[in-house]
């Protein structure tokens, strides 16, 4: 028996309507009943689409006001102490508090709980704060809630759980040397009696998503899961647990899941390529759900190949029922591609957004059910795939060699780093512990109206121009004003670091309405690499060159690197990553050598999404840091020695990079640190690393505005790491989603936080 089922659908609505909720909640322009009423009625519209679309199985659980972890840290009662003596009228206050931070009425603030990637996507999830005096409890009311929502509409609803193990393995303690998985043991009765509840509400089937089981596990990590299947897995007084796991080859820990004593288990066949080893563990299964569409990239399916996947899997199986789904939940895919409308008819024909790969799942789901793929939405399919492979949009002649065959000094600066220094600091004549931002300024409205005015055509390109230009004349003013020493122009003509830089290379689409989340309420359109890639023209010069004439200080080059703009991209899957993140690493080479030769001396190029691309598995990371190291030095290394190149990197862990980002061999790297308290720095330390750091000492992602004295903390426990000569004084990453009554006093601190440390540590 074949069915079809969903793992999770897209939560922000259609046209963002949780996003403008929550922002105008938190501005108290609407009221907490509002923005319930408002999430309530997002969760139904989901869910009516996949109704439609003919699912049998329908998540809920999956929607949230902000992250979906925060929501388990809230139901397990993993509040950390810091917020505990907060008093709310509504626990969601609370909630958004522990994610965004609080300003008390003394005006010192709460600091947010710590915000990273969720595995290899540009998710960012709230990390819980585990330690040994967690008290935890079960506070299940938002989940019972919203499966109450859906029994109303008669729905066959699977409540999506996170695992108890992984959700122990996100999480981080405050105190050193703490592992939050020793927790486990305490951990477990509240799952139960969580599972408990869900079972006197009539809920047949959980879905318990654990991708840790995708990853290497330790050997404590193994005995966990072994322990959690040891308590969780007895029969009685429980719904049917669908064991969920994604993101890797599950083959690597076979052997474990085979332990399993769930009645259910979902394999990413998107990512577990030859899925016969685990099939052949898992024959006792009764229900074997098939992720057989890619939840995260918007590629139309290959229909008649994926048939012939479910169909040699199920004779090897023995199990009673398939289910159909995709690899992981369509969190990670825009809605609907059939209002791209500015998206060239051919092009988007390739392409299938969370709607389409319904139509796609429902469609796979009935020829397999009659036994045939005679039908038209076969037939059209086929077609698209003989279009793509064919279509002249893909494929340019490309004029670089392979990565294999690049000369080596094409990736290698003129001088070590130690000679270059001396030269920069002659250049660039700055101060002990100099000041800088990351790159943008705030995005106001005025900035957005703008900007969307231009492209309505209300207003001229002189128009816009003009307006830009103020802009930068005021945001160089202020920098000047309060004493920054390497300055930037704003960035006011850019909607997003990577979508500004895919609309002037060629190989890119772009949707109007493909928004997907990127934490809270900032979302993000990916651009869509379709073709090879390249720059017609240069980019920033022209705005970074007149920014320049504004200073006599230096104002410095803000790029984004090919790493970056690969992965916050939807890539294309007919060639191999490296190939396309070469073509792009070409493009920005070119860039940077027309900075430089436009007066440019310093350079950032950004790349906070080389942590995020590190495969699930160790057994793909040298590979993947080889080429990714390859293409950053491609495009940071076509400069005389006396320009700096600077790169940026946030929310992600280092450790597991640390010898690659050394490699770069950028001559400044600014990292997200204030958050954790500086303890990413700690990655730095162990390996003494040589170049120059500029560690984050206030966090632009919570509305909370720090003390001076804060971030002189900050910047003392960063001196235990980075020598003072080589230390840099910078915000956590850009300034665009922040409003400028916050960024103003912020950045003053913060000058003033670096003129304390140059006064107490200057010759």
């Amino acid at each position: 028996m074949y069915k079809l089922a969903t793992l999770g659908f897209p939560r922000i609505g259609k046209t963002r309507e949780l996003k403008f909720a929550l922002e105008k909640y938190w501005r108290a322009e609407i009221t907490h009943s509002d923005l319930l009423e408002i999430a309530a009625t997002i969760r139904k519209e989901n869910w009516q689409i996949q109704t439609a679309a003919g699912i049998d199985v329908i998540p809920v659980g999956d929607f949230s006001l902000y992250d979906h972890v925060l929501d388990h840290s809230a139901m397990f009662g993993a509040v950390p102490p810091r917020f505990q003596k907060l008093t709310f009228d509504q626990p969601e206050d609370l909630y958004f508090s522990m994610a965004r931070g609080y300003q008390q009425e003394d005006m010192k603030p709460i600091p947010a709980m710590e915000m990273t990637k969720w595995f290899n996507t540009n998710y960012h999830y709230i990390v819980p704060e585990i330690d040994a005096q967690t008290a935890f409890s079960l506070n299940p009311q938002k989940l019972i809630n919203e499966i109450e929502q859906a029994q109303k509409l008669n729905l066959n609803a699977r409540p999506v759980i996170l695992g108890p193990v992984t959700f122990l393995l996100l999480a981080k303690s405050p105190q050193a040397g703490f592992d939050p998985l020793s927790r486990l043991a305490d951990l477990l009765p509240i799952y139960n009696e969580l599972f408990m509840k869900l079972q006197e509400m009539g809920v047949e089937w959980v879905q318990l998503d654990e991708p840790y089981l995708s990853a290497d596990l330790t050997e404590s990590q193994n005995a966990a899961y072994q322990q959690m299947f040891a308590v969780l897995g007895k029969k009685a007084k429980r719904p049917k647990v669908m064991l969920t796991a994604y993101f890797a080859d599950l083959n690597l820990n076979q052997t474990l899941i085979a332990q399993s004593p769930f009645e259910g288990m979902h394999i990413d066949l998107v990512n577990t390529p030859n899925a016969t080893p685990f099939i052949n563990q898992t024959k006792s299964l009764e229900t074997l759900s098939l992720g057989i569409l890619n939840g995260r990239n918007i590629w139309r399916e290959d229909m008649e190949k994926a048939y012939k996947l479910v169909l040699s899997i199920s004779e090897q199986s023995q199990t009673k029922t398939i289910l159909l789904a995709p690899s992981c939940s369509m969190l990670h895919l825009p809605y609907d591609v059939d209002r791209e409308n500015e998206i060239d008819a051919e092009v988007r024909a390739w392409m299938a957004f969370a709607q389409q790969k319904l139509e796609i799942l429902s469609a796979l789901g009935d020829a397999l059910e009659k036994g045939q793929t005679d039908s038209a939405f076969f037939r059209a399919n086929q077609a698209v795939i003989a279009s793509r492979r064919a279509s002249k949009f893909v494929h340019a002649a490309d004029k670089h060699p392979s990565l294999g065959e690049v000369e080596a000094k094409t990736m290698r600066r003129t001088s070590a780093y130690t000679d270059r220094q001396k030269k920069q600091a002659a250049a660039l004549n700055l101060p002990l512990f100099p000041t800088t931002t990351i790159g943008s300024f705030p995005q106001t409205a005025a900035v957005r109206k703008a900007r969307s005015d231009a492209r309505k055509g209300t207003i001229t390109a002189g128009q816009y121009e003009k307006f830009l230009k103020e802009e930068i004349q005021r945001t160089v003013d202020f920098q000047e004003q309060i004493g920054i020493d390497v300055l930037v122009h704003g960035e006011f003509e850019r909607n997003d670091m990577v979508q500004y830089f895919g609309e002037k290379l060629s190989g890119f689409a772009f949707s109007k309405y493909g928004w997907v989340q990127s934490y809270g309420s900032r979302y993000v359109r990916p651009p869509i690499i379709f073709g090879d890639v390249s720059r017609p023209k240069a980019m920033t010069v022209n705005w970074t060159s007149y920014a320049q004439t504004l200073t006599d200080k230096p104002m410095k080059g803000m790029l984004t690197g090919p790493v970056t703009i690969m992965l916050w991209s939807f890539i294309r899957d007919d060639q191999t990553l490296a190939e396309t993140c070469k073509q792009i690493a070409f493009a920005i080479r070119d860039e940077v050598v027309d900075l430089e030769a436009a007066g440019t001396r310093v350079i950032q190029i950004d790349e906070p999404a080389l942590r995020e691309g590190l495969p699930i598995q160790r057994k793909g990371w040298d590979d993947y840091l080889d080429w990714s190291v390859k293409c950053f030095r491609i495009a940071s290394c076509g400069v005389e020695d006396k320009t700096q190149i600077h790169t940026h990197m946030c929310y992600a862990e280092f450790n597991d990079i640390i010898e690659a980002i050394i490699a770069l061999d950028a001559d400044v790297i600014s990292v997200e640190a204030s958050r954790s308290k500086m303890e990413l720095l700690d990655a730095f330390k162990e390996v003494a690393y040589p170049n120059e750091i500029g560690p984050g000492v206030y966090d632009i992602h919570s509305p909370t505005i720090p003390t001076q004295a804060a971030m002189v903390d900050l910047l003392e426990k960063a001196l235990a790491v980075i020598p003072k000569e080589r230390l840099w004084v910078n915000p956590d990453c850009g300034l665009k989603t922040r409003r400028w009554e916050e960024v103003e006093p912020s950045l003053k601190h913060m000058v003033a936080a670096a003129k304390s440390m140059r006064d107490q540590y200057g010759e």
